[in-house]
């Protein structure tokens, strides 16, 4: 495994307006933050009220606000935007950030959105099933744009279906977000299957960099009893969520510390940021990228 750990803070884009978000992710790039995400839904997850900011409108706004810290959806839902488009918006949101897009992507599940916005909600099945169907149209989307984005655009999957997310992971994705879990016990079958799935079609899971979510209030808990297991067992990427209307995320502080003392005892070539090895230009030929320039 040659990813290094890296530390995301989820800004939750309810209960606040942007303003106030724009100062969170600001904070989140001055104090050290690897990734700064938010989440793609139309109305609050928890917490009451209806107060709510749209997704990739808010990305866009962080793009000019920062400078290096890398940006992205977690995730962006299948569902609410036709694939070209979507891959349209990730591009141009990424030319705006220098190229500091992570291209979020999951099947859906928020049942208001889709009733209140007018989407089909269909069932689990068919929203995993128009998510494979659209992947490649994006992929082939963002190889075709022009301006292209910076980079290779880093595409993450987020799941943990056993039978049909994780095939997706697998076939597509550079990065896996498995989910907010309570106990390491939980995510071993995924990996087993993750695995399976890298074995069937023939890549080396290691390309891909392994990630979970960790809840507002579970911050210190979990690093102290989880955290290491988690690196055990091969996940790098640590998602610390962050609400409004205050969205502290120097609350994270003793996380990026870890993060530093953790990397410094990690293996990692010379040159890789977070997405050590990928795959090339949207097809299915694996190498090495190079650095870039100075709740589903």
């Amino acid at each position: 495994m040659h990813h290094r750990i890296r530390i995301a803070a989820q800004i939750h884009p309810q209960h606040g307006d942007y303003p106030a978000m724009r100062d969170a992710v600001v904070r989140a790039e001055a104090v050290g933050y690897d990734i700064a995400y938010t989440w793609d839904h139309f109305f609050p997850l928890y917490g009451g009220g209806d107060t709510h900011l749209e997704a990739w409108s808010l990305l866009a706004g962080w793009a000019e606000a920062t400078r290096t810290i890398e940006l992205g959806p977690l995730v962006a839902c299948n569902s609410y935007r036709n694939p070209n488009l979507l891959a349209d918006m990730a591009r141009t949101v990424d030319r705006i950030s220098d190229g500091r897009v992570i291209l979020g992507l999951g099947s859906g599940w928020f049942r208001r959105d889709y009733d209140e916005y007018g989407y089909e909600f269909g069932t689990a099945g068919s929203r995993l099933v128009a998510l494979a169907e659209n992947l490649p149209i994006v992929r082939r989307r963002l190889a075709r744009l022009d301006p292209p984005p910076h980079r290779r655009m880093p595409i993450l999957i987020a799941g943990v279906g056993e039978r049909r997310t994780l095939r997706l992971v697998a076939e597509h994705a550079d990065a896996w977000h498995a989910s907010f879990p309570e106990q390491p016990s939980e995510l071993a079958p995924k990996i087993d299957a993750l695995q399976h799935w890298c074995e069937t079609l023939g890549r080396d899971p290691t390309t891909i960099e392994w990630g979970l979510g960790v809840e507002p209030d579970d911050l210190d808990r979990f690093l102290d009893a989880d955290a290491e297991a988690y690196v055990a067992m091969g996940f790098r990427q640590f998602t610390l969520g962050f609400n409004g209307p205050d969205w502290t995320v120097e609350t994270g502080a003793r996380w990026l510390a870890w993060r530093d003392e953790r990397n410094r005892s990690l293996t990692v070539e010379p040159g890789v940021r977070g997405y050590g090895v990928s795959w090339t230009g949207y097809s299915t030929t694996c190498s090495r990228l190079p650095s870039r320039g100075d709740r589903s």
